[in-house]
């Protein structure tokens, strides 16, 4: 967009606040139209902002005093205001960014002077203003700061409203969310409890696979029944057995009384076998005969017990392919996958992020006795840009950090882990809904590309390969990006010159 032509008087004033007509190369689209209020004495300038800022996404206006914005904030909602500091009469620009925290807390203000001391920006800023812009500065610049605070507003604007749906039955059990994900999963989850046949829960570690179980468990016909979990992981071989079926007593040493098993634990109930891709081989066969007998044989023991407990498994293995590389009996695996659960990662839940960290701020600060705390835009910009490896445990730990590391009464940049702090998105964004939430075409091929060369452990001509592209344009891609072509595992790109 290039700014129109001025007369030599509002050039020449342009020019001595540090303003001259410049083309904006800012291509990014706010997501809605937004309403901005431009507040400033001098015609010419407010005439020559409004030029400047406004687009297809961003209406602007102009007035001439702090008064008339107040009038003007009271006949129409806006979204922000840029305000001039020394205006001739009335108040000044630190005046009315207070006057507008006070009625209008929710509209983002800018303040502009050509006064830029340290004294000014400290008054501005306490006064409520989101920024501070001194003079000279350049429209584009401008533009820039004037969609930051847009982005900024919105977020706050996303958490209040997450705080005050609080209530609102986003809660399914013990799992927590409101995404088009969340909401198909809780819908399955409650047809699955009306059966008893077995389950498979599948998802990335820390997805909360034993939470969906409950969640069936206590939906289900055998709520009333006990729900018994054991980690097939985490139990040694040698005991799991015993463990699982039970043994007599002088089955093995130590073994002076005898002792039940989970499975007869369970009865009337539901037995969770977490971490199903990890039992070991040699009881595969055993807990096979189990699910199909509905009995089991204690260890030492020539006697079957039966048992009548519905069965839910769950894993973060993928056993298909355990079973294509015989570590897994493919026979066991159709027998326990009946009804199969799978678990959205967290990087796809969208929103859930925010409303997940704030559940857990409100339950660690009313542990701990602390004072409730909100969320600081910036900082949940990053929780949303962050892929969540570990999903919601780690969501949960790094909340539980940030919470006993905050200062004051509101999270911060600061208060988050330096991974999360320095984190740059390299996945494509397949999980958006609304239109704004795609990134560009180039974000999207930046992002791919990026995700490519990660997952060949940055083998350049493997990565070249995979993409369709010769090496010399990815190299001039990677060297676009910030990436040094000449990485591990690479070879140069073939010369053009004959």
């Amino acid at each position: 967009m290039r700014l129109p032509r001025s007369s030599s008087a509002t050039h020449r004033h342009h020019l001595r606040n540090g303003l001259a007509p410049v083309t904006i190369k800012s291509t990014d689209p706010l997501p809605r139209t937004d309403r901005l209020l431009v507040v400033d004495d001098d015609r010419a300038m407010g005439e020559m902002l409004v030029s400047a800022l406004s687009s297809k996404t961003l209406s602007v206006e102009h007035v001439s005093s702090g008064q008339q914005a107040l009038e003007r904030i009271q006949q129409s909602p806006v979204d922000l205001v840029v305000t001039d500091v020394r205006m001739g009469k009335g108040m000044t620009g630190i005046d009315l960014t207070a006057r507008i925290h006070e009625i209008a807390p929710e509209i983002a203000v800018i303040v502009i002077t050509a006064f830029g001391t340290v004294d000014v920006a400290v008054s501005a800023i306490r006064a409520g203003a989101y920024d501070f812009v001194p003079k000279p500065f350049e429209p584009d610049e401008l533009l820039l700061r004037v969609q930051r605070a847009l982005e900024a507003r919105r977020l706050r604007g996303e958490l209040r409203a997450l705080r005050e749906a609080r209530g609102a039955p986003v809660a399914f059990g013990d799992l927590i969310g409101r995404s088009p994900e969340m909401e198909q999963l809780f819908a399955l989850v409650d047809r699955v409890a009306q059966s008893s046949a077995a389950a498979l829960v599948t998802g990335e570690t820390g997805t909360g696979k034993e939470l969906v179980a409950r969640a069936i468990h206590t939906r289900g016909r055998r709520a009333h029944g006990p729900f018994v979990a054991v980690n097939c992981a985490a139990i040694p071989e040698a005991l799991l057995e015993s463990e699982l079926f039970g043994h007599t007593r002088g089955a093995f040493t130590d073994a002076r009384t005898a002792r039940t098993g989970l499975f007869v634990r369970a009865n009337g109930g539901t037995i969770f076998l977490d971490e199903i891709g990890d039992l070991p081989k040699s009881l595969q066969a055993k807990l096979l005969r189990a699910l199909q007998e509905h009995t089991v044989r204690p260890v030492g023991s020539d006697a079957e017990v039966a048992f009548d407990a519905r069965v839910i498994a769950a894993t973060n293995r993928n056993l298909e392919r355990l079973v294509s590389e015989g570590v897994f009996r493919e026979d066991l695996y159709f027998r326990l996958n009946v009804l199969e659960v799978s678990l959205p990662p967290l990087r796809a839940r969208g929103d859930d992020v925010l409303l997940l960290a704030q559940e857990f701020i409100r339950r660690i600060t009313a542990r701990d006795q602390k004072k409730p705390i909100s969320i600081a835009p910036d900082c949940a910009r990053l929780l949303l840009e962050y892929s969540w490896p570990g999903n919601v445990r780690e969501l949960v730990n790094i909340i539980e950090r940030a919470v006993a590391l905050a200062r004051g009464q509101e999270l911060t940049v600061a208060d988050l882990p330096e991974r999360v702090r320095q984190y740059s998105p390299t996945h494509v964004i397949v999980s958006a809904s609304a239109p704004e939430e795609f990134p560009k075409l180039e974000e999207v091929e930046r992002r791919y590309i990026l995700r490519v060369l990660e997952a060949t452990n940055g083998h350049r001509s493997r990565t070249a390969d995979i993409l369709g592209l010769d090496r010399k344009t990815l190299y001039n891609k990677l060297r676009l990006y910030g990436v040094d072509p000449a990485g591990p595992n690479s070879s140069p790109p073939p010369s053009t010159h004959k």
